[in-house]
């Protein structure tokens, strides 16, 4: 404690308060009266050193604490529910102490999603490398059949395809979770939305003969981003021509209420386990009838997306019987 210079100036003066005091008392007054003041001085002097000296130990505790925080021991418990400004500096360095153990947390479960994503984004990867690898080797050899050359020829392109979608649909995600995506809040007709979206399905749908009915009403808006909107919406819609057999049958249906503006998008197609369906929005997730091509990352775009523009997203679905993909767009967030 004496190594503090404040504390030293603190004894000093109140040593000459004290020494002062007595020889003033005996000048004026009488030895005995100087002698009763010397004795009052110094157990004043001796209470103030006790007081002090505590409040530092509590500060040296203090101090330890943090220090012991600072090197990352987050489970220290440093509260106090007595009055005073020691009491309120003990509660402000636990709140810190939550909040850096909060964002710690946080911080090591990014790191375990990123090494997962980065360990996914491998493993989609590789398979198509390895493939176009080993036909690249093929389509090398002078002695190979035309026909054999343009089907590998074919492979190739389509796995290039394969890639440059995974890697365009990453990004995407990647923009969105770093929040530097600045989504736009226009006054978007549904059924222009509807109409954009549908364009790039209409080849698959006409290959599988599969029907599509659009119902709604023509008035409906929604506020929100027409491009990313749509994205959302054709990832959606692709996934049910996807699973949905020739002949089948594909309805979108919207609405627009008091509440909320709501897009319905259903098929009669092969339906989603049970066990999947808490799991379908999640990336790089794959169901049990999920198509070989599939790599788990549409229906997780589509889910951010939507959900970044203040939307919601659910998902009902019987096995044999179809799924129903069922969007919301609320007017006002509360």
């Amino acid at each position: 404690m004496l190594r503090n210079r404040e504390i030293r100036f603190f004894m000093l003066v109140q040593s000459m308060i004290a020494v002062i005091a007595a020889v003033m008392t005996a000048i004026f007054f009488s030895i005995k009266v100087a002698i009763a003041v010397t004795i009052i001085s110094a157990v004043f002097i001796i209470v103030s050193i006790s007081f002090t000296k505590w409040r530092y130990s509590e500060l040296k505790k203090l101090s330890s604490s943090i220090r012991k925080i600072i090197s990352g021991d987050y489970s220290l418990d440093v509260r106090d529910n007595h009055e005073g400004e020691l009491s309120i500096l003990k509660n402000d360095i636990y709140k810190v102490t939550f909040m850096l153990s909060e964002q710690s947390s946080l911080l090591q479960k990014d790191k375990l999603r990123l090494t997962d994503a980065i360990s996914d984004i491998s493993h989609q990867l590789k398979t198509p490398l390895t493939s176009m690898i080993v036909m690249s080797d093929l389509i090398s050899d002078p002695a190979l059949d035309e026909d054999k050359r343009a089907e590998f020829t074919r492979n190739m392109r389509m796995q290039l395809e394969r890639i440059e979608w995974l890697v365009s649909s990453l990004l995407k995600l990647s923009k969105i979770d770093a929040g530097t995506v600045l989504f736009k809040k226009d006054r978007i007709p549904v059924h222009s939305l509807v109409k954009k979206a549908v364009e790039s399905i209409l080849i698959p749908i006409d290959i599988k003969r599969q029907s599509l009915i659009i119902s709604g009403d023509e008035n409906a808006i929604f506020i929100g981003d027409l491009n990313w909107t749509v994205e959302a919406l054709i990832n959606i819609l692709k996934n049910c021509v996807e699973h949905t057999d020739e002949g089948g049958h594909i309805a979108i249906s919207f609405l627009e209420n008091a509440l909320y503006t709501e897009i319905t998008v259903q098929d009669d197609g092969k339906g989603i386990d049970k066990e999947d369906l808490f799991n379908i929005f999640k990336r790089f997730y794959k169901g049990k009838n999920a198509g070989e091509d599939s790599v788990g990352i549409g229906l997780a775009l589509s889910y951010s997306i939507i959900t970044n523009q203040q939307g919601d997203i659910e998902v009902r679905s019987e096995v044999g019987k179809g799924t129903a993909f069922q969007i919301k767009f609320y007017k006002q967030v509360i």
